[in-house]
């Protein structure tokens, strides 16, 4: 049997790379930058360069490669077609045909949170179970959906985008996709943000968020966990609206586990009991008491799925 796999998440600023062995071993991880001039050009190449010198400084033949898995930040088809990732730049082109030109080995392909979704169910906080949703809050919100261990990514490549779900009609601000009153508005760490400055541009309440410079996510969980009652509202809020979205997920999906992973978990504790509050408030009663966790992978999540589409 083929010993080794690669493992690639295609990011925005870097590319990170990890070779790993068939059993799920980790042996060494790298990044390069993302070259997204001229839409992108040179990224496909920049792989390919990188993974041939890794297989040479290594001494490993191509022969003993099961395969490259790779995540995509956008839709993807389910034959490899990219249906636009503006982040690097690409428009429509199949992603597998384009590698296979330039390296001929087995190359699957899959959407970023999807496969870090797959990577925490590997190897991560879903380990363990077959039924995982995960999100991610960062500076946005992303998700992915798995079922009895396979990636649900629908029939555009959109399946487990959770960031836009509506979860507000009364919104008046665009979200960066186009809508108004997506969950990404809300639980994002951009969102978090936003919501506390309007909270407080609309009291009078003392907070001492009011005197924190360049205001974060983590300083309204770190006043929150302080009992600063404008930050314990924001909080709570996140925790309604994400514990509601993920309560509808449940009806759907029915996971044995949430996984919740981005930078905003890393507030730990206060975050999750939060959510999990609302949603067994809005639960139905078959679902109501799915285990949430938190990811354990962090940024490495996506070279994790990716080396597991493969396998």
């Amino acid at each position: 049997m083929k010993e080794y796999i690669f493992g690639i998440d295609i990011g925005g600023t870097t590319i990170k790379l990890g070779l790993f062995k068939n059993d799920g071993k980790l042996l060494d991880k790298w990044e390069i930058n993302t070259r997204k001039e001229l839409n992108g050009k040179y990224i496909i190449q920049d792989i390919v360069s990188t993974l041939e010198e890794k297989l040479k400084n290594k001494n490993i033949i191509k022969d003993d490669i099961m395969g490259i898995g790779i995540g995509v930040p956008g839709p993807i088809s389910e034959d490899g077609t990219v249906l636009m990732c503006v982040n690097i730049g690409w428009g429509v082109f199949n992603v597998v045909e384009e590698f296979q030109k330039l390296i001929n080995l087995p190359i699957k392909v899959s959407n970023d949170a999807n496969v870090a979704a797959l990577g925490e169910m590997w190897q991560g906080g879903g380990k363990g179970y077959e039924n995982v949703v995960m999100i991610t809050l960062g500076t946005g919100v992303g998700g992915g959906i798995i079922v009895n261990s396979k990636v649900i990514s629908g029939s555009h490549g959109a399946g487990g985008e959770i960031g836009h779900m509506n979860v507000s009609n009364n919104e008046t601000k665009m979200c960066g996709c186009g809508n108004k009153g997506c969950l990404e508005q809300y639980a994002s760490a951009t969102g978090i943000v936003r919501t506390a400055k309007e909270l407080l541009s609309n009291t009078t309440s003392s907070s001492r968020l009011r005197d924190v410079q360049n205001l974060s996510s983590k300083d309204i969980f770190d006043a929150a966990k302080n009992e600063d009652e404008l930050a314990i509202k924001v909080i709570d809020d996140l925790g309604d609206k994400l514990g509601t979205a993920l309560a509808h997920i449940s009806c759907i999906v029915d996971p044995e586990v949430f996984v919740i992973g981005g930078g905003v978990a890393n507030a730990g504790d206060i975050l999750i009991k939060t959510v999990q509050k609302y949603f067994r408030k809005n639960a139905f009663h078959a679902s109501i008491d799915t285990r949430f966790e938190l990811a354990k992978l962090g940024n490495d999540a996506g070279i994790y799925g990716a080396a597991k589409l493969i396998l």
